[in-house]
């Protein structure tokens, strides 16, 4: 059986005040926009297990997001996964089809503080068998949080690019398998926000637009005996006017397995992503929602 290298995929950007906060790559952000990840990539070396090889697994995602009105937004996802054995054949396949939806109940541009809840759902049954789609659903009720440090005191003025935005979970399969808790959490340094609004050190391009970032994608099982396993990923994000690219190591916690007859990740992995703003490239088109029309450009 395959399994995923990184958390979650719905993925998006947005503004609260004068704090922009990017598409994160490894755990789901608090914002809902019209977007397109395409594509998301991971690499990672497993361990052998009683039951399976060492050997490397690659995943390739694509998800794209849209607003329904200006808080609430819909995401869909699909995974195509790729195991390559030692000493075997490559066994490739689609993971099950993903669905999220998400509500932001607070804003406060003061504080650049966001606030959000929503479920994700993975449909089971919708991927291949072979590489270890589950045939029965699982929902993830989730609260989401964004929160930029720009309302410090001067003293502490170059803390305020650093953000932290995060995610709690509660996966729940439409079956016997065992609850677990997905969490996460990501630091970040908007290097763009410390030249516009703390001091302008001079960065030259591409530097003055990047953000360098410290994802933690967990999971904790919370019945029997607790195992958090996940990985941690630093790594950069650059963003322009109309898309931006990331590029992070993944570095397993604990072998990265909640079972223990699973593979685990054994070295560093990779994951990367090409994610292009729709709702800033035309937005007369990608913005248009049925509730409240014309939205209009995240970035303005």
């Amino acid at each position: 059986m395959l399994v995923a290298g990184a958390a979650g995929m719905a993925r998006a950007h947005g503004l609260v005040g004068q704090r922009f906060f990017p598409a994160t790559l490894a755990i789901d952000d608090p914002f809902v926009a019209d977007e397109l990840s395409l594509p998301t990539a991971s690499v990672a070396r497993r361990h052998a297990t009683a039951e399976e090889a060492a050997g490397v697994e690659t995943e390739f995602s694509a998800e794209l997001s849209k607003r329904l009105s200006p808080n609430l937004g819909l995401s869909l996802g699909g995974t195509v996964l790729m195991g390559a054995p030692e000493g075997g054949p490559t066994i490739a396949g689609f993971d099950n089809m993903a669905i999220g939806l998400k509500y932001v109940f607070l804003k406060s541009a003061e504080h650049e503080l966001i606030v959000a809840a929503g479920v994700d759902i993975d449909v089971g049954g919708t991927g291949q068998e072979r590489v270890g789609a589950d045939s029965f659903s699982t929902f993830t009720p989730s609260l989401f949080f964004g929160e930029g440090l720009g309302d410090l005191p001067d003293s502490f003025r170059y803390l305020k690019p650093a953000a932290v935005t995060g995610v709690l979970g509660l996966a729940l399969p439409v079956h016997v398998n065992p609850r677990v808790f997905d969490w996460g959490f990501t630091l970040q340094y908007n290097l763009q926000y410390l030249q516009s609004y703390v001091r302008d050190v001079g960065l030259p391009a591409p530097f003055n637009r990047m953000i360098p970032i410290v994802e933690f994608a967990m999971d904790t099982s919370v019945e029997g005996r607790s195992r958090t396993t996940g990985t941690i990923s630093p790594g950069i994000i650059w963003f322009g006017r109309y898309m931006q690219l990331g590029f992070e190591a993944l570095i397993p916690v604990n072998g990265n397995a909640l079972d223990p007859t699973e593979a685990r990740q054994n070295g560093v992995g990779f994951l990367g992503q090409i994610h292009f703003y729709l709702d800033d490239i035309w937005p007369e088109v990608f913005t248009w929602t049925p509730f409240s029309g014309v939205l209009g450009p995240t970035q303005p």
